[in-house]
């Protein structure tokens, strides 16, 4: 797993999180290349999809490993709260709007970065391409994005901790300021594994907009 997040210029922000595939040196090549890139394109000024289908074609160039990427890349608009959004194969984002967290359905199903050659990528239906989603957020307002690490997290009898149980605690924690809900959750995810190993990094980064 990794993220990042950076100030494409004065007024927006970038925020990223995404998990590569595989483990050991190869995994830690390529994560270090996705960052680079997904970082190189999205200070160019490119809205997130844009982005995305760059790094898609930049990274399925020589993989020779068969890696993949899945990917979140939002950019904030810092004087209007508009939250422009894009992923690779990721999981949903939560949103705490007005006062309460919830987890909409994913509008489309984009594919993840390297999975797909250029010319390949091309041939998809449109519901697998990369697309730009937008939400408003108002000051208090906030947004949540994880990797599959939290919500595939397991108990003792290999039960998943899941969206339901995510978006419990999401709602059972004391505000939506990241300080707080961010051990909350993590406390959460621990006394639900009890103990059990764990065989998948966690990630998570909260943005809470305060105007």
């Amino acid at each position: 797993d990794f993220y990042d997040f950076f100030m494409v210029d004065g007024d927006h922000l970038a925020l990223v999180v995404a998990d590569v595939s595989g483990k050991g040196i190869p995994a830690a090549l390529f994560m270090m290349q996705s960052k680079a890139i997904i970082k190189m394109e999205a200070l160019s000024g490119l809205d997130p999809a844009s982005v995305l289908l760059k790094a898609n074609a930049d990274l399925s160039e020589k993989n020779d490993d068969d890696m993949f990427t899945t990917a979140w890349l939002g950019v904030l608009e810092i004087s209007t709260g508009k939250l422009t959004y894009a992923d690779a194969g990721h999981e949903k984002s939560a949103l705490f709007l007005s006062g309460t967290w919830e987890l909409p359905k994913k509008p489309n199903s984009a594919v993840a970065l390297a999975s797909f050659s250029s010319e390949d990528y091309a041939e998809l239906p449109e519901k697998y391409r990369f697309r730009n989603h937008t939400v408003q957020l108002h000051p208090g307002d906030a947004v949540l994005q994880y990797t599959d690490g939290v919500t595939e997290a397991i108990d003792a009898q290999e039960e998943a901790f899941g969206e339901e149980r995510l978006l419990g605690a999401l709602n059972d924690a004391p505000d939506a300021c990241p300080e707080t809900l961010l051990p909350f959750v993590q406390q959460r995810i621990a006394e639900f594994t009890g103990g059990a190993p764990q065989f998948d990094d966690i990630t998570m980064l909260c943005l809470r907009y305060v105007g």
